[in-house]
């Protein structure tokens, strides 16, 4: 009987792979060169030439003898200007952990993006009130009303009675008056004015009551507090009839603080401040651990300041807030992504104290803000982030894309939202000149998991087996399996019988083409070629070592599985060296949806693609499954960049097209993504040469693989270490059965013996398959193993899964979120409650 014919859907796209050709050393000459007479050195010896990837020699050591001065103290390293160069020198120590952070924007349903914010304008919102101010106009917009402002201001025509010039008009800071139909502006000029939000008109000018600009309005309680570049602060506190304050009737109480301050906020009733610190210098001259932090008493009369210090150097103070659910507690946010946390019950003097300093990001934090039990971060990027700080490290759950890209610029809650809106919004300024409002109490996180719970009730459970081939076969051509052992001449129908017809078979293999061959790689480089014929086929114009292997690899599926079971291939991908190559039985080919593969250059900066990665998705039933085969930095030390070609295959944006119907039924991606990114998928498996080696000499690695002590490895693998103790690896949350075989690189071709050349590479398992899964307990590993083919330096691996797809009834699972949301407006509106309650105890509410 005859087998059945292997179908082939889509094989090789048509675009081209680049790469970086690497380049071999030249051999050892055979003769020596004549030696030169002997001479003089009068010069110094030239420094040795480091490669851009080597660390630094040593610094000169200096012995000091006893009364000697000591040399100056060493200033901190000023920051990296590039981001990816920032991330390596991270400690890890204190990281977030972002795995699992929902890429959903909290929506509240209030589109604002009629609502302009032009560059350098102040914005003020309360509750259905949302006022702009650019320059001397200032719009007043309600919220989720017309498209066009409700009203319009222009402080030039109305201080022309003032004899204000034109150009001497310019709102430089905003707040609301009490119940928020009243609003202050500060101007550039120093003058304070009171508008009528509800009439649009203006209520009172006080003309110069600041000699600077007026940089900060605030409102605590009733009390209103205006603050100057110069250091100069009105009190305006209530009358004791009324107990109103008004700007033309209440005489404000004048109170001195240190000028030039870049971060003022009022936190706990109390206004903190700081100044920006040049780079490379120390807070007052005195102290590494700078910036100097200044807490006024601005409500007691009499009081005086006091300096305070973090614990640890940062950067300067960008933002600052309090979290309602740690209400003891103040975050400031600093350059250099830094966060400090202080304590406000302080010790005897009641002064707060500076308890710790962790890092979040790696660029700046430019806005922070305490909502519900989360405190919400603003960056660059116009990311906004929402950290759950009750335990250590913190967790990220949420990350979404406020501001298309462009830095957030303002972040901050409206307590009036609760009474207006009857919800807790948060809103959020950005570069690119919108306003917009979010959930503050993140109501979609809470019924996501609240379905996630219940996803029995709405769903149909089947088992799918698959089986992952990873090798790195070092340029060798298939029919080198041929020759030599039963190993190699059985290793295809081997591997591919260690499952009894698996429903998927993935094939990642890596350099295929000679990496060290300049002819090589300056043709796949420059020469590309993949192309298709008009009926799908592979075109000869395709590398024959892709081709030849494809062709392997489709006879032996042919060969080794049941006449009764053909197999398709719906994925086939290359990438200078990096070959995918995916298979599904035909009986489950028409469960596919959103099928797309696709590469990520991680050579050169991302220039080349002799590093990188192929990403293979699909979606079966309504369980989107992702592939990686890559090919991570080579190097015994370059941990770090491993590390950073891990991130970029593992976050890439706009990955794959975003699914269309990802946002209206949600039911196979995962996290709020849209199936553009990697961690977007329910279930992702990561394969390849991830180069991660020993960290250890040679001589006692061999030994142990002799004795075959793989603990005393394992304790040493950099893989594994990364996984444990680095809080940042992206790998953190994926899983690895157990190493029970030896390390499968480096090999002398046809050889059991480990690399002998003159380098004697130490051995290491830089062949790796691992996977995460949103839910673990659906992935189960059958087998991890490696293989004895020894035509390349590499030993191949497999691991074969048993894996659990579901099928979602969309009227049951409606019916259930229903239920789930009734649950939630419960929940909301005891949390708004709490909301409310904090918000008057810090003075923000009355």
């Amino acid at each position: 009987m005859t087998a059945p014919d292997v179908q082939v859907e889509s094989p090789f796209s048509e675009d081209s792979s680049s790469s970086e050709g690497s380049s071999s050393s030249s051999p050892p000459r055979n003769g020596a060169p004549p030696q030169l007479p002997p001479r003089q050195n009068t010069h110094p010896p030239p420094l040795p030439r480091r490669r851009p990837n080597d660390a630094l020699p040593p610094p000169p050591t200096r012995t000091i003898a006893l009364g000697d001065k000591l040399p100056p103290p060493r200033r901190p390293q000023t920051p990296s200007s590039s981001e990816e160069e920032e991330e390596e020198k991270v400690d890890p120590a204190g990281m977030p952990d972002t795995s699992r952070a929902s890429r959903r924007p909290p929506g509240v349903g209030i589109s604002t993006d009629r609502i302009p914010a032009p560059s350098h304008s102040e914005v003020a919102v309360h509750g259905r009130v949302a006022v702009v101010a650019h320059h001397h106009k200032i719009r007043v917009w309600d919220v989720g009303g017309a498209e066009a402002p409700k009203w319009e201001v222009d402080l030039k025509d109305v201080l022309k009675d003032y004899k204000v010039k034109e150009k001497e008009v310019k709102v430089s800071s905003m707040e609301f008056l009490g119940a928020g139909g009243l609003l202050w502006l500060g101007t550039k000029e120093g003058h304070l004015v009171e508008v009528d939000v509800k009439q649009g008109l203006v209520a009172g000018v006080k003309l110069s009551a600041h000699t600077h600009a007026v940089t900060y309005i605030f409102r605590i309680a009733r009390t209103m507090v205006t603050m100057d570049d110069n250091g100069k602060v009105l009190v305006f506190a209530p009358d004791e009839g009324s107990g109103e304050v008004r700007l033309l009737q209440t005489q404000p109480r004048v109170v001195r603080i240190a000028d030039k301050q870049q971060f003022a906020r009022v936190i706990g009733g109390k206004l903190w401040t700081s100044a920006r610190m040049d780079p490379g210098t120390t807070a007052g001259g005195a102290s590494s651990r700078g910036p100097i932090v200044r807490v006024y008493d601005i409500l007691t009369p009499g009081s005086s300041g006091r300096s305070l210090l973090p614990t640890e150097h940062v950067g300067n103070v960008t933002c600052g807030t309090v979290l309602p659910s740690e209400p003891d507690l103040a975050y400031l946010g600093h350059e250099g992504g830094l966060i400090s946390i202080w304590s406000l019950v302080g010790e005897g003097d009641g002064m707060p104290k500076c308890l710790e300093v962790t890092k979040i990001s790696t660029s700046d934090v430019l806005c922070l803000e305490g909502v519900n039990d989360r405190l919400w971060a603003g960056g660059r990027k116009g990311m906004v982030a929402a950290y759950d700080v009750s335990a250590k490290p913190w967790v990220m759950t949420n990350n979404w894309n406020a501001h298309s890209g462009l830095p957030v610029v303002k972040l901050v809650v409206d307590p009036w939202s609760i009474e207006k809106l009857g919800r807790l919004c948060v809103i959020s300024v950005g570069r690119d000149e919108r306003v917009r409002f979010w959930d503050g109490l993140l109501a979609e996180n809470w019924i996501d998991m609240e379905l996630l719970k219940r996803e029995e009730e709405f769903s149909n459970f089947r088992d799918l087996s698959v089986l992952v081939v990873s090798w790195n076969v070092d340029a060798a051509k298939p029919d080198a399996l041929l020759s030599g052992t039963p190993e190699n001449v059985n290793f295809l129908k081997n591997v591919l019988q260690t499952i009894d017809s698996p429903d998927i078979i993935v094939f990642g293999f890596q350099e295929l083409i000679d990496l060290e061959s300049r002819k090589m790689a300056a043709k796949s480089v420059l020469l590309g070629g993949k192309k298709k014929t008009a009926d799908g086929t592979i075109s000869e114009k395709v590398s024959s070592a892709y081709k030849k292997w494809y062709d392997k690899l489709v006879l032996a599926v042919r060969l080794a599985m049941p006449p009764e079971t053909p197999y398709t291939v719906i994925h086939t991908e290359n990438l200078v060296g990096l070959f995918s190559c995916i298979f599904v039985k035909n009986t489950e080919r028409f469960s596919l949806k959103d099928v797309a593969i696709t590469t990520i250059k991680r050579g050169m900066g991302g220039r080349y693609g002799n590093k990188g990665g192929i990403v293979a998705r699909f979606i079966i039933d309504d369980t989107s499954i992702c592939f990686i085969n890559c090919h991570l930095a080579a190097g015994q030390h370059h941990v770090r960049q491993r590390n950073a070609d891990v991130a970029a295959l593992l976050e890439e944006k706009a990955l794959f097209p975003a699914s269309d119907t990802a946002h209206q039924d949600p039911v196979a991606y995962v996290g709020g993504g849209d199936g553009s990114m990697v961690l977007d998928h329910e279930i992702v498996f990561f394969n390849g040469d991830m180069n991660y080696r020993i960290d250890q000499r040679r001589d006692p690695v061999v030994a142990a693989v002799r004795a075959g002590d793989y603990d005393y490895l394992m304790a040493h693998d950099q893989l594994l270490i990364q996984m444990k103790t680095n809080r940042a690896f992206r790998l953190r949350t994926f899983h690895e059965g157990p190493l029970t075989f030896a390390p499968t690189y480096k090999y002398d071709r046809r050889s059991d013996e480990y690399d002998t050349s003159e380098k004697r590479r130490i051995p290491a398992w830089c062949d790796r398959i691992l996977w995460r899964s949103r839910h673990p307990q659906r992935v189960a590993q059958l087998h991890y193993q490696r293989y004895e083919a020894d035509v390349s330096d590499h030993r191949p691996i497999s691991a074969g899964f048993q894996m659990t797809v579901k099928s979602v009834n969309r009227e049951k699972r409606a019916r259930v979120k229903e239920e789930v949301r009734e649950q939630w407006e419960l929940q909301e509106q005891n949390l708004l409650i709490a909301a409310r309650e904090f918000y008057v105890s810090q003075a923000m509410l009355c």
